[in-house]
């Protein structure tokens, strides 16, 4: 049994209705590789459009058992790429990918609303924040993007409200985004399962894909089974690093996270009351938000690197990042040092080049398609994907398939092991030049030249 979140040991009742493995040989229309939100959205989608269609899952674990299920919980648009987005799209698409992502955050919300799904959904904004001196200016490139192009969904934040917002003065300046939201994610995932079963998608969970035959029609082979489809959608988020198609457009990360106990008190006295959630500057990320019940979750991105496509038990718990992660925490948080920790956890990250989602045809064939590469924002972006999947799956000729995030070119990893070798090398770069930073020294020449060298992330470089 892996080692679960405190979001999934929440999530999980024993009253739901069990969604036993494949056996033996079975059809389908569609069959999606993933029961996480990228899958499950587009399966829901596929149904809504033509109920007739026979969808089924296989998820290797549990719906929400990857990063579905792991995840922070920040529903964010992709407006902080902004400048991203325009190299990879154009700038008359960037804009309108750019409305999509932020009209996600809202749909997620009524989404649940629709369906009964308490999944704490709280639309409290984003604020991205320095905490050093050397963070200030982060997000000059996106503002002066955003000015170019006609649009400011940011608020500019004093070091006061910022750090009154924020429950702390570590943060000596922010930039606000109030189209996000947080959530619980693993209530949301599975609230997803819920409607796609209710909706007629079939669901075998327990069913890893051990092969897949990439003829049409395609044929999924599993340890108990096989499926045979017309069409495949690929959702599997950083598994899909095992796909020779995929395998140099994903590099695949450890994001590691620490929850507190329960201390609503204690939030009060910090005045961090508003869902804010929060991140920094840092190339290896901090991010953080409170719950309902009084937590402060807390996670840090960057530490952890796969080799080729193992991901094992460290991308599930590792007690030494969970430590550096906490101590991470109380210099942001000093005074809630003597909180214990209640749990922590981890989970894989598929980041692609430019931090964006890919979605395609996999090695150019029409019936197998692929969303993958959420960067470690994939809460509200899956939205979209679900939507443009969907679409693809369905061989429909809309805005969604015609996407300018489809088909696109966006950067390669170098192959294994130089891709291992060399993104350690720049890890420990990265690790320096911020330790520098952080205690307001000038980092070294060849720190601040391999930090260069690292990809984009859930927020852009700041020399990009």
């Amino acid at each position: 049994m892996p080692h679960r979140s405190l979001w999934l040991d929440e999530a999980l009742s024993p009253d739901e209705p069990a969604a036993i493995p494949l056996e033996g040989a079975a059809r389908a229309d569609v069959a999606i590789m993933g029961g996480g939100y990228a899958g499950l959205w587009t399966a829901i989608r596929i149904k809504e459009r033509e109920p007739s269609c026979d969808v089924v899952v296989l998820e290797q674990d549990i719906c929400g058992g990857g990063a579905s299920g792991r995840n922070g919980g920040f529903a964010l648009s992709e407006w902080a790429k902004l400048g991203t987005l325009v190299q990879v799209c154009g700038r008359d698409n960037a804009l309108a990918v750019a409305k999509q992502f932020e009209d996600a955050v809202d749909d997620v919300g009524a989404f649940c609303e629709q369906h009964g799904i308490d999944a704490h959904y709280h639309r409290g904004g984003h604020l991205w924040t320095a905490t050093s001196q050397a963070q200030l200016g982060a997000w000059d490139g996106v503002m002066k993007t955003c000015r170019e192009l006609g649009v400011m969904p940011f608020e500019e934040w004093s070091a006061e409200e910022t750090a009154r917002r924020s429950g702390s003065d570590r943060h000596i300046a922010g930039l606000f985004e109030p189209t996000a939201a947080i959530l619980q994610p693993a209530l949301l995932v599975r609230g997803l399962r819920r409607v796609a079963l209710a909706l007629g998608v079939r669901i075998h969970e327990g069913t890893r894909v051990t092969r897949l035959d990439r003829r049409a029609p395609a044929v999924l082979h599993t340890p108990r089974g096989v499926v045979t489809a017309d069409r495949v959608v690929v959702a599997t988020n950083a598994w899909a690093v095992g796909l020779r198609e995929l395998h140099n457009r994903l590099a695949v990360i450890s994001s590691d996270i620490v929850t507190t106990a329960p201390m609503p008190d204690r939030l009060r006295e910090l005045g961090w009351t508003g869902h804010e959630c929060i991140s920094d500057s840092k190339l290896q990320i901090s991010y953080y938000r409170t719950t309902d019940d009084g937590r402060i979750v807390y996670g840090k991105g960057g530490w952890g690197i796969a080799l080729h496509d193992r991901i094992g038990p460290r991308f599930d718990r590792d007690e030494g990042r969970a430590r550096e992660v906490t101590r991470a925490m109380h210099e942001v948080y000093p005074t809630i040092a003597d909180v214990p920790i209640a749990a922590d956890w981890c989970g894989p990250i598929d980041r692609t080049r430019t931090g964006l989602p890919i979605f395609g045809h996999l090695g150019g064939r029409n019936h197998i398609v692929y969303g993958v590469g959420f960067s470690g924002n994939g809460v509200a972006p899956c939205v979209v994907g679900g939507r443009i999947l969907a679409s693809l799956a369905l061989g429909s000729a809309d805005e969604w398939s015609a996407s300018p995030l489809v088909d696109g070119t966006q950067g390669r990893f170098p192959p294994e092991p130089v891709r291992f070798l060399g993104a350690h090398v720049v890890r420990e770069g990265v690790a320096r030049k911020e330790e520098a930073e952080t205690l307001g020294r000038t980092p070294s020449r060849i720190a601040v030249a391999l930090a260069k060298l690292a990809p984009a992330g859930m927020i852009p470089k700041k020399d990009e």
